[in-house]
């Protein structure tokens, strides 16, 4: 069953299929269409209650080939299922149609008493659902993993966003730079406020450790390169059995800080630079970076700014990029 389960819900051929199951070291059940959790006979002692979701964005498939590869190797028993796991393919009719969204951007629409109607919407609200429900019933260790491919080029092909988080410390998530490490990333960029994303929710609503992690640039099924993401395949592996990760060594990283964002507010917003400017390119002081009939021009100042998601045809009101400066590691 889950060997086929992607394709069979991406050609919408899941009706009639069994709702639940065995599986070497535990049962599988299907919640809604691209919705699937597995929960083992026998927990691990170093088990996690993991989310994995791909497909947010229908156009970035080297995500869902990857889980496609974690559930062959769980359905013919080369791993065994050891830690609860919810497995999630976010837009479906945006992955049938390989494109990023049907009418909106599912990836911002993460956020309680959402009162938008639409195809995303609706999905966001289901989504959002089955989070709420699996981890009301598996709470140790809460962790999420987002996982997209990237519009463009990158000075760090393979980064990691961390959402915001606010309150008392002792409630916070803590993020593990030695897994993110091992698991391949080259830079960590810390979000500066609320954004709700899928990764967002998780880490706000569930105090889980959560990431947006980009592997790369987007391209079609059957086209990406799945030996440069090894590291992020042997950590869903060891995420799956519910033993613990290998340790990478954290100097690995690059560390940035979100410090602006820039927001499409008129018709007359664009960005000054070039369309296929890589993340993470970096600026100098005086630089003009945007221009905006109403907010006027935004120029680098104090120190230099590195972008990363530029995107100027964004909708009105939405983030059309973000400003980063390289930071310490955080505590």
């Amino acid at each position: 069953m889950l060997d086929d389960w992607l394709s069979a819900t991406l050609d919408g051929g899941v009706a009639g299929r069994p709702a639940s199951g065995p599986l070497p070291g535990g049962r599988y059940r299907l919640h809604g269409e691209g919705i699937l959790e597995l929960t083992p006979d026998v927990a691990a002692s170093d088990a996690r209650s993991v989310v994995i979701s791909a497909g947010i964005h229908g156009n970035e498939t080297a995500p869902i080939e990857l889980v496609g590869e974690l559930l062959v190797a769980l359905e013919a028993g080369r791993l065994v299922l050891g830690a609860p796991l919810l497995v999630i393919l976010g837009n479906i009719p945006s992955i049938r149609a390989q494109t990023r969204f049907v009418t909106t951007n599912l990836n911002r629409l993460f956020r309680r008493g959402l009162d938008q109607k639409g195809e995303e919407p609706e999905r966001a609200r289901a989504l959002m659902h089955a989070v709420d429900d699996f981890f009301a019933r598996h709470r140790h260790r809460p962790l999420h993993l987002d996982l997209h491919t990237a519009i463009r080029d990158s000075r760090y092909p393979r980064f990691a966003v961390v959402p915001y988080a606010e309150g008392e410390a002792e409630t916070q998530p803590r993020s593990a730079w030695p897994d993110l490490a091992a698991a391949g990333m080259q830079a960590v960029l810390l979000q500066h406020r609320h954004s709700w994303t899928f990764s967002h929710y998780s880490r706000h609503y569930h105090a889980a450790e959560a990431y947006t992690l980009e592997l790369g640039k987007v391209r079609p099924f059957g086209a990406n390169d799945l030996d440069a993401l090894d590291g992020m395949r042997g950590w869903l592996a060891t995420l799956a059995q519910g033993v613990p990760p290998a340790s990478g060594d954290v100097a690995d990283l690059r560390f940035f800080q979100v410090a602006f964002e820039l927001m499409r507010t008129s018709d007359t917003f664009r960005l000054t630079f070039a369309e296929d400017v890589a993340n993470f390119s970096e600026f100098a002081v005086g630089e003009r970076l945007a221009e905006d009939e109403t907010e006027g021009p935004f120029v680098v100042e104090e120190a230099p700014l590195s972008v990363v998601f530029p995107n100027a045809q964004v909708e009105l009101g939405a983030r059309a990029a973000l400003l980063v400066r390289p930071c310490a590691v955080p505590d």
